[in-house]
């Protein structure tokens, strides 16, 4: 027992050195001198709007635009709670993979499990290895089935080895989450060397720049260029990518270990350490916001790509939400965290946002066509 824990303290003391290392090497590169700065990033709306023309732009097919391919990849456990949301993610990833105007190529979920499930030939799977039990910073509670650990921690060092050992045909890769559910045809949204990502609310680098110093030096420039987002949704270069994803995973395992950072944070940490690790590396992002929907406080589905289905949705009978009190008619994933949802999920009532219904719909349409979905 006593070597295991001398092994795990060897193990994050060695990461920590990693994380050093990989920060000193950033903050002595040059950065890119066309990046968003303090002009661009508007205290009053921080995005960079996106052209009208997107089919001209972000290569949809003509005989003189050349696609430009990204790959989907999606972290996931093999947990029933993250398996039946990628079964039902990459069912709607085929519906609209050869749809007009995109750019959608390959997919692939990464299984941080260290070994192979059922659903390996459903779903073209990379199995990744997790940390090590204890670098996750394991606790338990009996609060939560969810607190086993953080084990989003495991995200990074997922892409880190995805990112070494696959061949991935695509220049660019469209980093998701199993709660995504894409609703039309996605084009390459980046450009020009910068990646494109949804910017959060929640990610505030300004309110937390004390904290943030002590992973983002001074010498790398104002605290602003540090984008809010997370590394979900974003499309990035395979290439850029390639040089983030260790920093991500190094920064991750810092944050987690530091008190101050890690209680500033929480559950977002995973999140701050990506974009301060694009940043770390000069890679600035495309902020925007129609990039993906989060019901039920977004109602519409208008121009965005992709619902993120995060949040409760939770009504009365006369179709008024009832946030933070169960409804009584209600869809949350929660719900459904030991048994995937049953086929024929109950429409929500009249006067339900458009946003709402349609990701009902679109549960229900694929777990009537997925083959075996309650085994």
């Amino acid at each position: 027992m006593g070597c295991g824990n001398m092994f795990f303290t060897a193990l994050i003391s060695f990461s920590v050195a990693l994380i050093t290392y990989n920060i000193l090497i950033a903050a002595n590169a040059p950065l890119k001198q066309d990046l968003p700065g303090p002009s661009t990033l508007s205290s009053i709306d921080p995005i960079i709007r996106m052209p009208k023309d997107r089919s001209r732009k972000f290569g949809a097919s003509s005989s003189t635009t050349q696609k430009r391919l990204f790959h989907t990849a999606v972290t996931a456990s093999d947990s029933v709670y993250n398996t039946w949301q990628c079964r039902v993610m990459y069912y709607w990833f085929k519906k609209f993979r050869d749809g007009p105007n995109s750019d959608m190529g390959g997919f692939t979920r990464i299984l941080h499990s260290g070994k192979p499930d059922e659903f390996m030939d459903e779903i073209p799977t990379f199995v990744a290895q997790p940390l090590p039990s204890g670098m996750d910073q394991t606790s338990i509670s009996s609060c939560s089935i969810f607190v086993q650990g953080y084990i989003v921690l495991n995200r990074p060092w997922a892409f880190v080895q995805w990112l070494e050992k696959a061949d991935i045909k695509e220049d660019y890769i469209l980093m998701a989450e199993p709660d995504h559910v894409i609703v039309k045809p996605i084009p390459n949204l980046s450009r020009d060397g910068l990646g494109a990502a949804f910017p959060f609310f929640y990610i505030e680098p300004k309110k937390y720049e004390t904290v943030l110093r002590k992973y983002f030096p001074e010498e790398k420039g104002p605290v602003t260029n540090i984008d809010p987002i997370g590394n979900s949704p974003v499309i990035i270069g395979k290439e850029s990518l390639k040089k983030i994803a260790p920093t991500w995973m190094n920064v991750s395992l810092s944050m987690k270990k530091d008190p101050e950072t890690d209680k500033a944070f929480g559950w977002v940490l995973e999140m701050y350490a990506y974009a301060v690790s694009s940043a770390l590396h000069g890679v600035g992002n495309i902020l925007y916001k129609d990039f993906m929907l989060q019901p039920p406080w977004d109602t519409e589905i208008g121009m965005k790509f992709i619902i993120h289905y995060t949040y409760g949705c939770d009504y009365d009978m006369q179709g008024k939400l009832t946030y933070g009190k169960i409804g009584e008619w209600r869809f949350d994933k929660r719900s459904y965290t030991t048994v995937p949802p049953p086929r024929n999920l109950p429409m929500p009532p009249p006067g339900v946002p458009e946003s709402v219904v349609t990701l009902v719909k679109m549960v229900n349409e694929a777990t009537a066509n997925i083959p075996n979905w309650d085994s």
